[in-house]
């Protein structure tokens, strides 16, 4: 009985200390998709949250969610990469995550002017229909989302 004691106490205190980086890491990771979406916003012309909220447009609706899943990606690549370190998981996290968001909304920019994919007609479309040009933008915020991940890694 005593072994089983024992073990109880260390069980509780993993239990504690993992509750605590898990909340840690949420909040990185929530301050970090908030950026995401702000700068994904400012690659967009007009108020994203508007087009998506009030016209509900499938295509700014699209690259937001993409561009989340892209830094979600980069975000648990960098958890992992830690090794249990929860010092060293925040600072990847935040560095790499942040690194992240500036190589999406770079290359939303480049697709908008050099590739000719036009996020403003996107985003304005008045017909609301998702565009393939939207889907395009959207894989392309994904796969620099993996890259980044594993690149962390």
């Amino acid at each position: 009985m005593t072994t089983l004691a024992a073990n109880d106490d260390s069980l509780g205190q993993i239990l504690l200390d993992g509750t605590g980086a898990l909340f840690a890491y949420a909040g990185v990771g929530l301050v970090l998709f908030i950026i995401g979406f702000y700068m994904t916003d400012f690659a967009t012309p007009g108020r994203l949250i508007t087009v998506i909220r009030e016209h509900r447009n499938p295509n700014a609706t699209l690259l937001a969610c993409a561009a989340t899943v892209g830094v979600g990606l980069i975000v648990a690549m960098s958890i992992f990469a830690s090794g249990g370190d929860l010092a060293e998981g925040l600072s990847r996290t935040l560095v790499f995550g942040g690194a992240g968001i500036v190589a999406q909304t770079l290359a939303t920019v480049i697709f908008d002017r050099l590739i000719g994919i036009s996020i403003g007609k996107m985003a304005d479309d008045a017909d609301d229909r998702l565009e393939p040009a939207a889907i395009l933008l959207a894989v392309a915020n994904l796969m620099i989302g993996f890259v980044i991940a594993v690149a962390v890694y």
